[in-house]
């Protein structure tokens, strides 16, 4: 999702936020069904710029769960949930890339590709 012009349900009432606290906050399907959390953020070392959110999904008490890399503009804070709103389904969930602690997707550009192929997102990389 791209943001657009603010409307009331969107604006946040402090424009910045520490990563700490975005770390667990839940996201929002379409429906405005809980369909994960954020576990943590991806952050561009040189701008500084978040550019992928990692999230959680399903599992019972963290049991389960999988991880899948979300592009940042595929999210939108929604005050009124208290959380990130996303046009991701949970059918959309299913054949996503899952991403693995260990993983050094971040040191390979075709891994970070086929992310952005799958949720339909330009790279960051190429702006």
């Amino acid at each position: 999702m791209t943001q657009t012009a603010a409307t009331p349900d969107t604006t946040p009432s402090h424009p910045l936020i520490e990563s700490n606290r975005v770390e667990g906050t839940p996201v929002y399907d379409p429906r405005d069904k809980r369909i994960g959390a954020i576990h943590h953020l991806v952050i561009e070392k040189v701008s500084g710029r978040v550019v992928y959110a990692v999230m959680s999904f399903g599992g019972f008490l963290g049991i389960g769960a999988h991880t899948h890399t979300i592009p940042w503009e595929k999210l939108t804070y929604d005050t009124q949930l208290g959380g990130y709103r996303t046009d991701i389904t949970q059918e959309q969930l299913t054949g996503a890339p899952v991403t693995y602690e260990d993983e050094a997707i971040w040191r390979d550009r075709k891994r970070e590709q086929a992310i952005h192929d799958h949720w339909k997102v330009p790279p960051y990389y190429g702006f």
